[in-house]
């Protein structure tokens, strides 16, 4: 079966000439998470953004993003914004690393979390509230009638960040990009990030895309990743494969720098 998401030679060049990504293919296959892996400044982020539509102004991109979530083969890379309207959110979603940043300080929880289902799924007032609920609940947040009154401000960074994950699912996307999600988070709460992320795939067959610089974070939560290195991909494989028994020099230098706290010895992968 094709992969609900292939990259063919993906590249990105920003306003002036700056080439940011460089020939990345890789595919994510429906209902599985896979890891994206590099230090800060290997192009990680630009490769969401684009899969998004939200690259930098002036930007440009070569390569394909072939999609089959709609249907149809499209290429993300060729939409304009009409179509962005349709697919962004609906098909494709992403949480970014920085909840607070993603979410608007002046807007209740509960609007945040509503407005994409009005707009795109056109559901009635009632209805977008209560399916904010069992969103809501579904990602651990206690109390959700009370939360949808709630501003972000009043949430902990863990609690703002499964806010964000609801919103991010709400019109029921197919793939999922994580951006990062857990960096900001001390280790308990970002455990809870990973198991709820993997109950999500387990229960509704949603697929992700996550992104890190942590290999003990790739190690919990993925089967299959792909390592940057400036731009371009170093290595891919089964996650075990590259922490284990890695081929690329880079990608050894990544395990042999984790933290000695972070030892896989008797690491069964994920659930």
């Amino acid at each position: 079966m094709s992969a609900l998401l292939s990259l063919d030679r993906l590249s990105v060049t920003l306003h002036g000439g700056q080439r940011v990504v460089e020939d990345i293919s890789l595919e994510v296959p429906e209902g599985e998470i896979v890891g994206v892996a590099g230090e800060s400044g290997s192009g990680k982020s630009m490769t969401a953004s684009a899969l998004l539509g939200l690259l930098p102004d002036r930007s440009s991109t070569g390569g394909h993003a072939w999609w089959r979530g709609g249907g149809d083969e499209i290429d993300l890379l060729t939409l304009d914004q009409r179509a962005w309207n349709r697919v962004r959110g609906t098909q494709v979603a992403m949480v970014f690393q920085d909840a607070t940043a993603s979410l608007h300080p002046m807007l209740t929880v509960g609007t945040q979390v509503t407005e994409h289902m009005r707009v795109h799924l056109r559901m009635s007032r009632r209805q977008a509230r209560d399916r904010a609920v069992e969103l809501l609940d579904r990602v651990r947040i206690p109390d959700p009638e009370h939360a949808l009154r709630s501003y972000p401000h009043q949430f902990s960074g863990g609690m703002r960040q499964r806010v964000a994950i609801a919103a991010a699912l709400a019109c029921q996307p197919r793939l999922l990009v994580a951006d990062e999600p857990t960096t900001a988070l001390d280790v308990t709460v970002q455990a809870g990030i990973l198991r709820l992320l993997e109950e999500l795939r387990a229960e509704t067959g949603l697929s992700v895309l996550f992104i890190t610089h942590d290999l003990a974070v790739l190690a919990a939560l993925t089967t299959r990743a792909y390592v940057f290195r400036e731009g371009r991909v170093v290595e891919s494989g089964a996650t075990e494969q590259l922490l284990f028994h890695p081929e690329h020099e880079y990608t050894r230098t990544l395990v042999a720098a984790r933290p000695q706290a972070d030892d896989w010895d008797e690491w069964e992968g994920p659930a």
